[in-house]
């Protein structure tokens, strides 16, 4: 996410840092630096430039260029007007009754499972949420619907079969959601490939007579400038409430998303940074900008963390870890609870400092290929793996798919990690190296 701007900016502050003292020249050469990767990152002209011209303002402020740590100065002035640039503080749904939301976009951009992807994550607020296809237009739009419904547990409202009359499928929708008594009802639209005459005339009769509290774009953070023009579009047809970003995982530019809030005035209310039904995140400016600056994203991790974290199991390892008994049905638990935090790559983003690591410093089919070889173990040889002898190794390699030298790695770097837990003050000096250095020494862990 942001990937390529993250590393331009990171580069122009570290040379900003390696300054005796600021001056103008070097605050101008960093902002022209700066303004060329946003318009590389595809932010639109006239909001990277507004951009600029608010940072240089404070930036040649006497507060700054007098200060005895210039370059953090300037971090967060950026940090400060990223936030602003983003929207400000995060803006939350309007869950008012009837509790209605209206999901609108063009074909492609992800409307069908970011309405379930909202379900799931109304359900996990102690909502019941409904979902109602409304798509009589992209063949099997209702099937997907319906899909992903039952995956959530979630009752979804399918219109008769053949009908093309939007509206009076509304009428039904409306009706059948007071029977199932929910408290959000989520209504998917139909698309098109481009923004036309016919669509808009839908929408708008749609809004007419669902009086939603919440009419949300949907947006593909993926097509760069597209995103911002059809934003512009929809929102003079249907003043709408609020924009979903989607795809943010794969874009490695992203910059259109900064832009939107800008051109728009509507705040962005959640992104979709994966496939996974539960990979959808509020948005929080605060956090993304501290994210695109390198500065982490500690609250959000946290928050993975309590969703994934069973404390049952933890309060049972914290034992194990005292008693130095960690075995390798343990580190399996601990690499499973890992994975349902979310993308390693995404995890990373959150935490200070792991922008600088190289592109290759952790790859998340390193705790696949480590996860492999103990599912290939029996249960007796992950609880006690000293009996694992040469001709276990073999057949544990050829079940994982991997090699001897891979597996002896693995359980040559458990046995050194359980050694070290048995010295206390080398487990303190360990992660008072992990806290100055970052993630540079995780790899070692990992198979090669």
């Amino acid at each position: 996410m942001f990937s390529s701007l993250s590393n331009q900016l990171q580069k122009t502050f570290k040379n900003l840092r390696g300054h005796g003292s600021i001056t103008e020249a070097n605050i101008n050469e960093a902002l022209r630096e700066v303004r060329l990767a946003l318009l590389d990152a595809d932010v639109h002209f006239q909001v990277a430039k507004d951009f600029i011209a608010r940072v240089k303002e404070k930036a040649l402020g006497q507060a700054v260029l007098q200060s005895v740590t210039p370059g953090q100065q300037i971090i967060k002035i950026f940090h400060d007007e990223l936030t602003a640039l983003l929207g400000g503080d995060a803006a939350p749904l309007n869950l008012s009754s009837p509790g209605r939301v209206l999901m609108v976009g063009l074909n492609g951009a992800g409307k069908t499972t970011s309405s379930a992807k909202l379900a799931k994550w109304l359900q996990n607020q102690g909502q019941r949420p409904l979902l109602v296809a409304l798509d009589l237009v992209r063949p099997a739009a209702i099937d997907q619907l319906v899909a992903l419904g039952r995956q959530i547990n979630v009752p979804v409202f399918q219109p008769k079969p053949g009908t093309t009359d939007v509206i009076a499928t509304a009428r039904e929708a409306i009706a059948w959601c007071q029977e199932q008594q929910g408290t959000i009802a989520i209504y998917d639209t139909a698309g098109r490939r481009e923004i036309d005459e016919a669509l808009v005339k839908e929408l708008v009769q749609l809004k007419e007579l669902l009086q939603p509290q919440e009419i949300l774009l949907i947006c593909d953070g993926a097509t760069g400038q597209q995103a911002v023009s059809v934003a512009e579009k929809f929102h003079t047809a249907l003043a709408l409430t609020g924009l979903v970003v989607t795809k943010l995982d794969g874009d490695a530019r992203g910059g259109a998303s900064l832009s939107l809030r800008t051109v728009t005035g509507c705040p962005i209310k959640f992104s979709g940074v994966g496939e996974k039904i539960d990979q959808w995140e509020p948005f929080h400016p605060d956090r993304l900008a501290g994210r695109i600056l390198g500065m982490g994203d500690i609250v959000s991790f946290v928050e993975k963390a309590a969703e994934a974290v069973e404390m049952d199991e933890m309060e049972r390892l914290e034992k194990k870890l005292k008693s130095a008994s960690l075995d390798l049905e343990d580190f399996l638990n601990q690499l499973k609870m890992i994975r349902r935090m979310g993308p390693l790559e995404n995890l990373l983003g959150m935490l200070p400092g792991a922008a600088n690591l190289p592109s290759n410093a952790v790859d998340g089919k390193d705790l696949q290929r480590i996860e492999a070889i103990i599912l290939s173990m029996t249960l007796q040889e992950r609880k006690r793996p000293e009996i694992l002898n040469a001709r276990r190794r073999q057949r544990i390699a050829r079940g994982s798919g991997t090699s001897v030298t891979e597996v002896n790695n693995l359980l040559q770097r458990f046995q050194q990690m359980k050694k070290m837990m048995k010295n206390m003050g080398k487990m303190k000096k360990m992660l008072s190296g992990f806290a100055n250095g970052g993630f540079s020494g995780l790899k070692q862990y990992l198979p090669n």
